[in-house]
């Protein structure tokens, strides 16, 4: 069984040897003066990325990701002077993305919560200025203290949640970066096509495009699209045990419009991934399109990717037949925008359906995003970052990039 085989991956034979100083700690001063890699069908070059339009084929569809982070950090500090850190992983109540932000009273988050053995119940308070406004601004979690916990937010002024993170929040620069956020990162580590709140980390491509490099891509009559997948921490999330079948996934919500969908079938059912956050979103609609293919009476909140799907079973539709039905799913229930979350694990074995190419940074030895590329390059990863390694690229969210073409 295929599924066999993947999850009796070991992760160790993903590891290679990455020095701190080959760690972006800061990105270029211009975005798209960093260095691309090219990996076309086994051979490796290397250019600027401001030259990545002419390694696009005239007329592709190249998918973006336009989630935007949030300032999801939070530092409350009790009586006793202890230090607590509250960081908004995703919201409980309401459980919509742009519901909660809207919210003026209260809402409930999943957070991560740092030392959270001192933080054994009560509520913690801090008072900030929203808008020229004082605001007192209350954390309390539900159950027993952990490391994750349900919490919840309450504030004595009708102002925006979205509003109070402005304010109050940080923003969550990876940990491998080893320093703390500064304002420059406010604008740095958020796409210049960010739009919609919701992620904890950026979806680091991305990063590299410029209005310039997106204006010469029209030019050629690209088609780019975008899509919504709000990142979580745990895609920082080291694999930690010795085979794949250990490790579990972090669920991502995705969002996705019929008119992009549309869009996929028109274009042949293939497109150009930019960041691997797209790749799980693209990739994500076929095994969702095999599902309403086979329940066309599946219900909206029924609609999920887990992590082994991809391996559980034969899938013999075609990727145009998926995207087909997903079309007509959605135009049956009336929805002009597919709402989903998605586990999927993406690792050698792995067939890709949709996507052709990928526009994607280096990633951290032993990680899910390594057996991702893996996957796509049939195994040839080593060339890439042995290369990478070699000719001075940056590693890392703020590091270099690749266009990877199998």
């Amino acid at each position: 069984m295929i599924i066999e085989n993947v999850q009796n991956i070991a992760i160790a034979e993903y590891d290679y040897p990455l020095p701190d100083e080959r760690i972006a700690k800061y990105p270029l001063a211009q975005r798209d003066s960093s260095k691309l890699l090219i990996y076309n069908k086994g051979i490796v070059s290397e250019d600027r990325f401001f030259n990545l339009p002419s390694y696009i084929p005239d007329g592709a569809l190249m998918v973006f990701n336009n989630t935007k982070v949030i300032q999801a950090r939070l530092r409350f500090r009790k009586e006793t002077g202890a230090k607590i850190e509250v960081f908004c992983l995703e919201p409980e109540t309401p459980s919509d993305y742009v519901e909660v932000f809207q919210q003026t009273e209260k809402c409930v988050w999943r957070c991560l919560v740092g030392n959270s053995n001192r933080w054994k119940g009560g509520k913690l308070s801090q008072t900030i200025n929203v808008h020229g406004e004082d605001v007192t601004l209350s954390v309390e979690r539900a159950g027993e203290a952990a490391a994750v916990n349900s919490v919840c937010f309450t504030w004595d002024k009708g102002v925006y949640f979205a509003d109070l993170l402005e304010a109050a929040g940080e923003l969550p620069i990876p940990p491998y970066l080893n320093r703390n956020t500064e304002e420059s990162d406010k604008s740095t580590y958020q796409t210049v096509y960010s739009k919609v709140k919701g992620s904890v980390a950026a979806p680091t491509a991305g990063l590299h495009f410029t209005p310039d490099v997106l204006s010469a891509l029209t030019a050629k009559g690209v088609s780019c699209r975008e899509v919504t997948l709000h990142v979580g921490a745990g895609t920082f999330k080291p694999v930690k045990s010795e085979l794949i079948a250990g490790h579990e996934m972090h669920e991502e919500y995705i969002e996705v419009s019929k008119a992009l969908i549309e869009r996929l079938v028109a274009a042949g059912g293939s497109a150009i991934a930019v960041g691997t956050t797209s790749v799980r979103t693209l990739e994500s609609l076929y095994f969702l399109g095999e599902l309403v293919h086979e329940q066309p009476g599946v219900k909206a909140d029924e609609l999920h990717v887990s992590q082994w799907t991809p391996y559980d079973r034969e899938h013999a539709i075609e990727p145009l037949e998926a995207l087909k039905a997903l079309a007509a799913w959605l135009e049956r229930s009336g929805l002009d925008r597919l709402h989903s979350h998605t586990q999927i694990m993406i690792a050698p074995g792995y067939e890709y359906r949709i996507v052709k190419a990928i526009v994607t940074n280096f990633h951290q030895p032993k990680s899910t995003l390594l057996l991702l590329v893996s996957a796509f390059v049939k195994g040839d990863w080593r060339k890439i970052y042995d290369y990478a390694l070699s000719h001075d690229f940056r590693f890392l969210s703020y590091g270099d990039s690749s266009l990877l073409i199998p």
